[in-house]
């Protein structure tokens, strides 16, 4: 029908992140494609719970693709009249990239690769994609800073996600497409995601079982709510990446480009330690936790503390939700969805 708005592809719609961004194109009014494979990484109810929320939107439609699958993918971009993409979909998780490496080569690099193929010969208007905080790997200098140095990952997770960032940039170079990648900082919040921290201890505690705090709860993370993220996607999505006309190849800055290619952190920018983030959780649970003190785990780093500038001077945003405002409402969510 006529004057019907192009459809926004968002892939991992059935994710954590996916879903809430989607939900969120939709209260707005655009018309949506969710692309998601519904893979068993965690428990598939769960994401099945959460297309059941956008299935009966008006504007909603499904797609069950793998990434990998590249015919499917061809086909995708040559049937429906794309304009946007917000590539949300990925194999996540540090820990089971020590596990299971080749998850991650096939989703995060050749599922990529499609997306970005996709893009090109569907003449894109602005790509958005999912990088990660944990891209500053071995970097101590806080708060971590888009024009800082990336070049020491300390997981296969962080170097899949440093590879998007630059398989990005060549086809923005290459093909004039504009593609944003946001480095997202510890993203909670309802609907989480079960092998995120505050999932597995809400769990544990309420089965009045031990949780196990690494790096002794000395660790600390920029906690970021999930609406927050959700805001920082879809202003980036809104503002297409544009090149920056006073980059230098003499002085290359990395966080911009003479091509349309940009990065942004999107992080709560206040780091808050472990030990505290489970005494708000004790609260909103009316429960202590039996605390197991552990190491540092392999590809982990001590802290993570994002600098937002960027991403304020340039879409007008800064992520404010405190753990204090956010965990009692994924407490909330928990006690609902699982009836507990």
């Amino acid at each position: 029908m006529a004057g019907t708005p192009s459809p926004i592809l968002v892939t991992g719609a059935a994710g954590f992140i996916g879903f809430h961004v989607a939900m969120r194109l939709l209260d707005r009014g655009d018309q949506v494609i969710g692309l998601d494979n519904i893979n068993d990484y965690y428990d598939v109810r769960l994401k099945e719970a959460r297309l059941a929320q956008l299935t009966p939107r008006e504007r909603f439609s499904f797609v069950k693709l793998d990434l990998f699958n590249r015919q499917g993918m061809r086909d995708l971009f040559a049937g429906e009249p794309i304009r946007r993409v917000v590539h949300l979909a990925a194999q996540a998780g540090v820990r089971y990239s020590l596990v299971n490496p080749h998850a991650y080569t096939e989703s995060n690099i050749e599922g990529f690769i499609n997306i970005l193929e996709g893009c090109r010969h569907g003449r894109i208007e602005h790509l958005v994609y999912a990088s990660s905080s944990s891209v500053y790997g071995g970097n101590t200098r806080m708060p971590f800073s888009i024009h800082d140095n990336v070049d020491h990952p300390v997981s296969l997770y962080a170097a899949s996600k440093k590879a998007n960032e630059l398989m990005a940039h060549c086809y923005a170079h290459l093909y004039r497409l504009p593609c944003t990648g946001l480095r997202f900082f510890t993203v909670y919040g309802p609907w989480g995601r079960p092998d995120m921290a505050l999932f597995i201890f809400t769990k544990a505690i309420l089965e009045g079982k031990a949780i196990e705090v690494f790096n002794h709860g000395k660790m600390k993370r920029d906690f970021t709510y999930v609406d927050d993220i959700v805001e920082g996607v879809i202003r980036t999505l809104d503002h297409p990446a544009t090149a920056n006309p006073s980059w230098s190849g003499d002085k290359p800055d990395p966080g911009t480009s003479s091509a349309p290619a940009r990065v942004y952190n999107i992080g709560n920018h206040q780091p808050v330690e472990l030990s505290h983030f489970i005494e708000v959780l004790e609260k909103a649970l009316g429960k202590k936790a039996e605390k197991k003190l552990m190491p540092l785990q392999p590809g982990d780093v001590p802290a993570t503390y994002a600098d937002i500038d960027d991403l304020t001077s340039d879409v007008g945003f800064k992520p404010a939700t405190s753990i204090e405002v956010g965990i009692p409402r994924f407490v909330k969510w928990y006690r609902e969805f699982y009836r507990v």
